[in-house]
Parts: C-alpha cells; structure tokens; sequence
C-alpha cells in the first residue's frame, strides 16, 4: 500500500537532478524567488505553453524588470508586446493588478491576498504563494491532473473529476520546500508524466503509481467527450487612404479587447458598418480557431477618398504586424499580399 508521506521525499530528490531551467525559475539552492517574475510567468501560461512563453517573458522582464517599471507603462505598449500570447483580458488585467501591487509596494505574502488581486484566480494565487513564498499550497495544473490522476488511478473524466484530483493532491503537499514540490509536480508532467507514451520506467513514483500497477496509466485522465465548436463568421475591412490603412482600437473588454485592428463586424456580437465609403473587393477568407467557436472572416480591401468615420489612420511602412493580434496578423498577410500583386 502506497505511504502519501514518501511521495514528496522522493520527487524532491528527483527535482533537486532534474529540474527544467526556465527564465522565471530559481533552481533547488539558488536563491529566493521574485514573486514578480512567477506572477508575470504564470499569467503568461495560462492557456499557453512554456516553449510560446519564454521569448515573451525575456522579452517583457528585459522592458519592465520590476513590477514598478511595468505598471508604468503605456497599455498600448503592453498591449502590442502582448499580442501573439491570446486571451487580451490577460493584459488588460496584467497591468491593473501591476499598478495595484505597486502603489500597494508589493506583492500580499498569502493566497487570499494575492487572489484579491485583478486576474489572479484560484490557480495562479496558490502558485505564487507556494513558488515565491514557499507557503504550503496544492498547486493544481494539467500536468498535476495528470499526475495524480495515475498516481490513484483516478477514473473519474475530467473535468468533473477537478475536485476530486485537487483533494488528492492536496494530501500530498508537503510543509517543507512546498515551493520546490509543486514545481516537481509540474516537470514531472511535462517530461515523464506525459499524455502520451509516459516513460513509466524511469519515474521517481514508479513504485507508488496505481495506475502503472493495474496497467493504465497511459488511459488517464479519462476526458469527457468535447461538443464541437460553433461557427461563426463576420467581415474585416482593410481601409486604403492614399499611403495609409485604416485601424482602430478594440474595446477594452470582450475578444481582442484592447488591440490593435483592422475594423471588422459581425464575428463578435457587433454588427458595425465600414469604417467609410469605398468599392469594397473581396480578397478571401481567413479561418481563425478561438476556444469556444470557429471563425472564417471575409477580408474586403477597399480606397476611401475621405477620412474614416471609425478608427485612425496609419501610414503603411509604421504598421508592426507583430503588434496585432493573430486574427488581424492573418488579415494584413493577406491584405499585403494582394497589395503587392
């Protein structure tokens, strides 16, 4: 019978070897963590993988080192460094709860304090207080899921099996290096706990795993079916005045909020006219997956003699595609590319 106690002996031991060097990590014995680093990490991840992370990371610590530095910023140039990373609310959120910890001089020390704060939920205060405070709190990922699921052979399909898998792991959390731990969970995920084909035989928790004992592991965490995606569709405009395009602002709240795009309509609840008069062409479609719906937006290029009723005005060679969002970086390949046809 498994002893819970000697879990995290033995996944320390295994970390303290072969723990993963990312950008925002302090390895076993290397000094206190910045909780400004793994609250912006953290953020960064949610709904994303290290591998797209990093470079943003590198990126935004090297414009804003500290959390003051970053609640100084402009939300425009936060923004257009955000875009690429999804889900906009994030950034929005990223800079309010920067500004609140700043005028506050620093970050709470406990998970009610930190999940007080704008965009830090359940997940993300447990990470902050267990990583930079080492304060004993079960930090539960999809990679922890994955974990205990196997570990106690947890049939239950996700996502209803949530509750369940957060109490187990729960028991396993330990007083000492809680930190340390919960990062081990995690590696242990992403590097041998894997979805696919774990590599059961070199697990420090070979011997501990219900799931590799009753053979399997590799059919957990069982899934509820998906339902399938709705579609949808709606109309961009690239507006053309003379050596300029026509872009706007998005709402601060809802998809996309506060970016930088091509005026559109239809995908997103808004039903808006053009952004002027023009012989609008057709050019194509572009196809856009979000979490919870397909898009296929029509792209209409188009010469305006008079000044847009919506939106401002943005000379060619100043656009930086790499500070629109991904739906309107497909937009303006397109629209480029049939420019220069």
């Amino acid at each position: 019978m498994r002893d819970n106690k000697v879990i995290a002996p033995k996944l320390l031991v295994w970390y303290d070897r072969h723990a993963r060097v990312l950008p925002w990590r302090i390895l076993p014995g290397g000094g206190t963590p910045d909780p400004y680093r793994i609250w912006l990490s953290e953020v960064m991840l949610q709904q994303t993988t290290v591998a797209a992370v990093k470079d943003y990371f590198l990126r935004f610590t090297a414009l804003w080192p500290t959390v003051q530095d970053l609640a100084a910023a402009e939300d425009a140039h936060v923004m257009a460094e955000w875009a690429g990373l999804g889900y906009y609310a994030r950034a929005r959120n990223l800079l309010a709860c920067a500004r609140q910890v700043a005028h506050a001089g620093g970050f709470p020390e406990d998970r009610g304090g930190l999940r007080a704060l704008p965009g830090i939920g359940p997940y993300t205060s447990a990470a902050i207080a267990a990583i930079a405070y080492d304060q004993p709190e079960t930090v539960v990922d999809g990679n922890v899921e994955r974990v205990v699921s196997r570990l106690f052979a947890v049939e239950t399909p996700l996502p209803a099996a949530k509750p369940e898998l957060t109490a187990l792991a729960e028991t396993l959390t330990p007083h000492i290096r809680p930190g340390d731990f919960a990062q081990a969970m995690m590696d242990l995920g992403a590097t041998i706990c894997t979805p696919r084909s774990p590599a059961c035989g070199i697990c420090p928790l070979l011997d501990d795993c219900d799931a590799r004992a009753a053979g399997i592991a590799a059919d957990l965490p069982r899934k509820a079916p998906k339902a399938a995606k709705p579609d949808r569709t709606g109309i961009a405009w690239v507006a053309r005045h003379g050596d300029s395009l026509v872009l706007e602002e998005r709402p601060a709240k809802g998809l996309l909020g506060g970016t930088l795009a091509f005026p559109s309509s239809g995908w997103d609840g808004c039903d808006l006219p053009p952004p002027g008069d023009a012989d609008w062409t057709e050019i194509g479609h572009v196809r856009h997956v979000f979490t919870h719906f397909n898009l296929s937006l029509q792209v209409l290029i188009g010469d305006m003699p008079n000044s847009p009723e919506r939106g401002h005005l943005v000379l060619l060679h100043d656009i930086d595609r790499n500070a629109l969002p991904g739906l309107m970086r497909k937009v303006w390949d397109m629209a480029r590319a049939n420019m220069a046809a």
